[in-house]
């Protein structure tokens, strides 16, 4: 399941409170819980059945060997059978499906469409005839899907309606969710071109994705600086850089660190993003 990386789930759902109660000016708790805490379970979902599907095709293409440098996998190692894995994905997207359904019948349409799309691309950016990951566009989904969709759709579960702040303060999150996989790939460069997996890592080199890093997190903090300059939010938004520091030696550490002391970068980086993601929320809220 990867629990050390399951912020990037969880830190949407919680921005986006965060936006509600801006901007509906309803309580934490009150109006639209119970469907937060069904997106919170839906997104949760979601990223465990990408990681379950990342396991077991990369496992099958070859990208997971004896020589590989990030924490245990499941296929990998030989505690579970790619069938065992497969039957885990299908349960896993069957329990979101559920949670989908229920949501479907608090805002509509619209939630089957997101819930299809995410649930497509879980298992798309590994597997399927054009595995997103291996294409150079892991990146890209990662920012779309941790970033905008899961923000403005969680908003959109709670208020009925996606107000503009949302837009904004998906960018950050979304950002700091890409920046996680860039450590992965970072890591991983040499293991993945060797088996054809042309992550943006493996396209960019090290110093570009050394640099992709930094922009992403510098990306972060720029969002609540221009949001209190363009007078969108007030000052209570620039509570997230008080991480700024935690960011600074990330981006230290992640241009010189290399082999498996990355691992440590990437929980740590999902670490930035939970600290980030509880002061933005709480910011925008105040």
């Amino acid at each position: 399941m990867r629990p050390k990386t399951l912020t990037a789930a969880a830190t949407p759902v919680l921005v986006a409170t965060g936006v509600a109660v801006a901007v509906g000016k309803t309580a934490w708790l009150s109006e639209g819980a119970w469907p937060g805490l069904a997106a919170l379970i839906g997104a949760l979902l979601l990223q465990i059945a990408s990681n379950f599907a990342n396991d077991v095709f990369d496992f099958e293409a070859g990208a997971d060997t004896e020589d590989r440098l990030g924490p245990p996998r499941a296929a990998q190692l030989g505690l579970l059978t790619p069938q065992q894995l497969r039957r885990g994905l299908m349960a896993v997207l069957g329990a979101a499906l559920l949670v989908g359904c229920y949501l479907a019948t608090v805002r509509g349409w619209p939630i089957i469409a997101i819930g299809l799309a995410s649930m497509l691309a879980a298992v798309a950016y590994t597997g399927g005839p054009y595995p997103l990951g291996y294409h150079g566009l892991g990146d890209i989904f990662v920012m779309l899907f941790f970033g905008f969709v899961a923000v403005l759709g969680t908003v959109y579960v709670k208020l009925g309606y996606v107000p503009q702040l949302a837009y904004f303060a998906a960018i950050p999150v979304g950002a700091l969710s890409t920046a996680i996989l860039v450590v992965n790939n970072l890591r991983d460069r040499e293991s993945d071109a060797r088996v054809g997996k042309r992550t943006l890592a493996v396209r960019l080199g090290e110093r570009g994705a050394v640099l992709e890093y930094a922009a992403l997190v510098l990306l972060a903090y720029a969002v609540p600086l221009g949001l209190v300059a363009f007078r969108r939010t007030s000052l209570w938004s620039l509570l997230p850089l008080f991480s700024l520091p935690l960011g600074v030696r990330l981006v230290r550490q992640v241009a010189s660190v290399r082999g498996k002391a990355m691992n440590a970068l990437l929980a740590r980086t999902a670490q930035l993003l939970a600290l980030y993601g509880i002061l933005f929320a709480v910011g925008l809220a105040l």
